[in-house]
């Protein structure tokens, strides 16, 4: 979300290619994470790499409908070897201890893994939070999977907080 409290516009993925744009709800959920697993294979993701992706994606597209207002806008992209998606919201944003934490959640507690499981699945996960929302993008890597490339098994995270 940009500071005029409206969703990012295509503009601001430029020089990468769109892939897939859609608001979405509730009863979206399911059809939504099909359509990004379809593109992402597409794109070039396969195996436990594709699952991993698509799995986290999902733990942020239902964040959204259950944190974040019930409703949300995802935009996928490639751009510079890497699978981009960034799934928006307009909630009250997510309070900065919980950004804060690496830590595993407890095993019996019933929430709290969205965001974990999203940062362990992908290569790259950025947060930007705030009372008018929160944006969440996570990244792969397209190509050789990890341990077969020149940089393999090195993961970048980082995570910034508005709010």
């Amino acid at each position: 979300m940009n500071d005029t409290g409206s969703f990012p516009s295509v503009a601001a993925v430029h020089a990468s290619v769109l892939l897939l744009a859609r608001a979405f709800a509730h009863g979206e959920v399911t059809r939504l994470r099909h359509a990004v697993a379809d593109c992402a294979a597409a794109a070039g993701l396969t195996g436990a790499r594709l699952d991993d992706y698509v799995l986290a994606v999902n733990e942020l597209i239902t964040n959204a409908v259950r944190h974040g207002g019930g409703q949300g806008r995802l935009r996928l992209w490639c751009a510079d070897q890497l699978l981009h998606c960034a799934v928006s919201d307009t909630g009250g944003g997510i309070a900065t201890d919980r950004l804060d934490t690496r830590q595993r959640p407890d095993p019996d507690a019933c929430g709290g893994w969205g965001l974990w499981l999203a940062r362990q699945l992908t290569d790259e996960m950025v947060v930007e939070s705030g009372p008018g929302g929160t944006t969440v993008r996570v990244s792969a890597r397209l190509g050789p999977p990890p341990g077969e490339g020149d940089d393999a098994g090195t993961v970048r995270e980082s995570v910034a907080g508005t709010g």
